[in-house]
């Protein structure tokens, strides 16, 4: 066979040996030309005629764009201590279409998440087959956790989280962000602009697998939010959130809250209200713990309007503080209604009204003016307007126009009935007797210099009151339990009964005590509310005021303001009750 395979002649063979046809080729070589052509044409299209389309198609599939998150500007209290700010927290989110469904691995996975896993197969059956996020800022340990898992699909982000370091105490002023980092309450929604910053971005190219392998063009690096300093103590917020507290607990009490003014500069030092919340756990939630009551609540301020209701007349040249007021039976019939006092107080001075705290001397004193005259006086005080502050839901509270207003009516209002007020506006309206008979605005961020007010009373009638609010809370006054230790002080209670519908609330009043010290140059006005107390005793002057004396004797410590007194109280207090 090797011999014949030698002897066999190929080009002998007829296939070989046939002459090929000359148009053959040539259509071999104009397929290929076509071909090519067409080839070149096509790529021609796709880079020239029709490149926006495919550079758009390229780049919805693997170009993106990152964003470079900016850190949320801090909130500090007057002195630099941190009352919030932000620390680096792993957000997880998965590939839906690439997430390794083992079920083992998914079971700790859903674990890790504190969610269930008929939650977690839910949410990786998302619509969006490329992105989804499973939780959002979870603590490092559980982050660091969750990665080692090592499931195909589930990444981790960095994004930023707020955290509160003074707690509940301090959550009524600060309130909170949502995961978004966009502020839902307190400073975090009033100064939500300035916190926020600007956020950056990266330009890149991913693969298949969502792994960043270029980047693309210039990167615009964040701007981070600006800090804000608040006028907040939070030493002097802590304590009087503490004290609030305890008294709500020992009253038997619904709620409170308490404010502290500085009577020069016009900042609040503390804003405190109790039931509180913790603003980094905001889980299962009331209404009744969210509510700035000291801004968002009005009530019938009671008692503490006499002061006011003195001044404006003494400032009409109506009265003078030695001026004699008949309050014998202790009842007056006004516009078929009795008004009472709680003890038949006879004769008294207008001091005396104020001391004892008579409604019938309170309604005598405002007869002695026009319902305008008094109108124009409680409107300059700020009452039946929404204060100017730096704060979300402050309250305008009611004052009817003077004209509707009925003898009786002007009568009330004499002691604070028929008309109403935050706590807030109450401690603002007292600046005015603090601040030698002008009004000045209030402000939540740190402000050092004294403010300048609107002219309300003389300073000489301004002085004659706080002397009335002195003798209120010091012996045979209704507010004694005020007195502190070192320092002179002056208020006055109120005790209010609590509206139900057209009537009032049997068995239910709200405690107040507003004042000032020291007496003589004011450095302080506190604002103290308690809310329904039921455990055997509901007047200001035994439920309000002892707070007061705390928060003022520690924010005088707390300030360095040099007691002007002898360190001893000055009297020793006896319970005495309120006409309200």
């Amino acid at each position: 066979m090797s011999r014949n395979s030698r002897s066999v002649r190929y080009t002998s063979s007829p296939l070989l040996a046939g002459k090929t046809p000359v148009w053959r080729s040539k259509f071999v070589v104009a397929a290929l030309a076509l071909g090519f052509l067409g080839l070149t044409a096509r790529a021609a299209y796709i880079q020239v005629i029709e490149n926006d389309f495919f550079q758009r198609q390229g780049k919805v599939r693997f170009m993106r764009t990152l964003e470079l998150p900016a850190s949320r500007g801090r909130v500090l209290d007057r002195n630099g201590l941190l009352l919030a700010g932000s620390v680096v927290a792993a957000s997880i989110w998965a590939i839906p279409e690439e997430v390794d469904r083992d079920p083992a691995k998914l079971r700790q996975l859903a674990k890790l998440l504190d969610m269930p896993i008929a939650d977690l197969n839910k949410r990786l059956e998302d619509e969006d087959k490329t992105f989804v996020w499973l939780r959002r800022q979870v603590d490092a340990p559980i982050a660091q956790q969750i990665m080692a898992l090592k499931i195909k699909g589930v990444h981790e982000r960095p994004e930023y989280k707020r955290h509160y370091p003074e707690g509940e105490s301090a959550a009524h002023v600060v309130g909170f962000t949502n995961v978004e980092d966009q502020g839902q309450e307190g400073v975090e929604l009033a100064f939500q602009h300035e916190l926020l910053g600007k956020a950056g971005s990266r330009r890149v190219i991913k693969d298949r697998l969502g792994r960043v392998v270029e980047d693309i063009g210039d990167e615009v690096p964040p701007v981070d939010g600006r800090d804000i300093q608040l006028s907040i103590d939070s030493k002097v917020q802590f304590f009087a959130y503490q004290k609030l507290r305890d008294a709500v607990a020992q009253h038997k009490a619904k709620a409170g809250s308490v404010v502290v003014l500085d009577a020069i500069t016009g900042e609040v030092l503390a804003l405190a209200n109790y039931p509180s919340y913790v603003p980094d756990q905001r889980r299962n939630l009331t209404g009744e713990q969210l509510r700035n009551r000291a801004i968002t609540d009005t009530f019938e301020p009671g008692s503490t309007m006499k002061p006011i209701t003195a001044a404006m007349a003494l400032e009409a040249g109506r009265v003078t503080p030695q001026t004699i007021i008949e309050t014998n039976p202790g009842r007056f019939q006004i516009g078929g209604f009795t008004i009472s006092d709680t003890h038949n107080y006879g004769t008294l001075t207008v001091e005396g009204v104020i001391q004892k705290s008579s409604n019938v001397g309170a309604l005598k004193i405002a007869q002695k003016m026009t319902p305008h005259e008094m109108w124009d006086t409680f409107t300059a005080l700020g009452y039946g307007q929404k204060p100017q502050v730096q704060f979300p839901g402050a309250v305008t509270g009611r004052l009817r126009p003077w004209k509707s207003w009925k003898p009786v009516e002007q009568a009330t209002m004499a002691y604070g009935y028929g008309l109403s007020a935050s706590l807030f506006q109450m401690v603002q309206s007292y600046t005015a007797f603090a601040h030698d008979g002008s009004i000045i605005p209030v402000t939540m961020l740190k402000h050092s210099e004294p403010a300048v007010g609107t002219q309300v009373f003389s300073a000489k009638n301004a002085a004659a009151v706080r002397r009335m609010l002195q003798m209120a809370a010091g012996p045979g006054g209704t507010g004694q339990l005020a007195q502190t230790v070192g320092y002179s002080v002056g208020g006055k209670s109120g005790t209010a009964r609590k509206q139900a519908g057209k009537g009032y609330a049997v068995g239910k009043y709200r405690a107040w005590f507003t004042g000032m010290a020291p007496i003589d140059k004011p450095r302080i006005i506190v604002g103290v509310m308690v809310d329904e107390p039921s455990n055997g005793t509901y007047y200001g002057g035994t439920v309000a005021a002892p707070v007061f004396s705390e928060v003022v004797q520690q924010t005088l410590r707390m300030m360095g303001v040099q007691p002007d007194m002898a360190v001893k109280p000055q009297v020793v207090a006896t319970t005495v009750e309120e006409s309200f």
